[in-house]
């Protein structure tokens, strides 16, 4: 069974920036995709980022492109998410999220219903 768990949320003047971490286990890391998406409470959950199992193509969300940036360690099993130039509006509560293939050419790896596991959670708080 995989688990994924994430970190490194919390409280950051708007400007700032934060890295977000998410460890996964249980199955062979570098074999899945990795999302993030992001939710805030009465909205949908949204597509952030995602990146394929040998870090060499990523995606990201229209409102995070050239703030954030999705990266992979495979050895340590670990999928990251710097966050530069924050804002209030990126109040959310982030989450990790694994699926078995990265497409290239589809949308496929920016839709909620595509990814197999998922994260509980990390707050991210943006303040003014």
């Amino acid at each position: 069974q995989v688990q994924l768990v994430e970190s490194g949320g919390g409280l950051v003047q708007a400007g700032g920036s934060l890295r977000l971490s998410c460890v996964l286990s249980g199955r062979t890391f570098s074999g899945y995709a990795m999302g993030w998406f992001r939710q805030v409470p009465g909205k949908e959950r949204e597509f952030v980022a995602t990146i394929s199992g040998s870090g060499s193509r990523t995606r990201y969300g229209d409102s995070v492109k050239g703030r954030f940036t999705i990266s992979r360690d495979n050895v340590k099993n670990t999928a990251y998410l710097q966050m530069d130039s924050l804002a209030p509006e990126d109040t959310a509560v982030y989450y990790c999220a694994a699926t078995n293939s990265f497409h290239t050419y589809t949308d496929y790896n920016t839709r909620r219903t595509s990814y197999n596991y998922w994260g509980q959670g990390t707050q991210v708080t943006v303040s003014s």
